[in-house]
């Protein structure tokens, strides 16, 4: 279950951000997950209470903005919703495309204080 390693490495990020802020509690964090980031978001709600506990994110409001993937052909230029990566074109079924959105794995925004 990488979704540990990934909650333990937002709570890294977290920590560092609100030292560099002088802060020493987060009230909210903003993450954006693109659904071909390949978290499992049931997995990452389970791990994250163990991740943040005695942590700055203990008790933080937590807000995911789940990113859709979003690819463009290569060979006509359509664009389209990919829910996976080998998902093809709808218009003319290639396989060739550039992935547009949805790998997205960042803290957005953090609140402190």
């Amino acid at each position: 279950m990488h979704e540990l390693s990934i909650a333990m490495g937002i709570v890294k990020i977290a920590e560092s951000e609100t030292r560099k802020a002088g802060a020493t509690k987060v009230e909210r964090i903003e993450l954006e997950i693109g659904t071909l980031a390949g978290i499992e978001f049931g997995a990452l709600d389970f791990v994250w209470p163990v991740a943040v506990r005695d942590t700055v994110l203990e008790r933080a409001e937590r807000q995911v903005d789940v990113i859709r993937g979003q690819a463009r052909c290569m060979d006509c230029d359509t664009l389209f919703e990919v829910a996976k990566y080998y998902d093809s074109c709808p218009n003319c079924r290639s396989n060739l495309k550039a992935i547009l959105k949805g790998k997205e794995l960042r803290v957005k925004a953090l609140e402190v204080v």
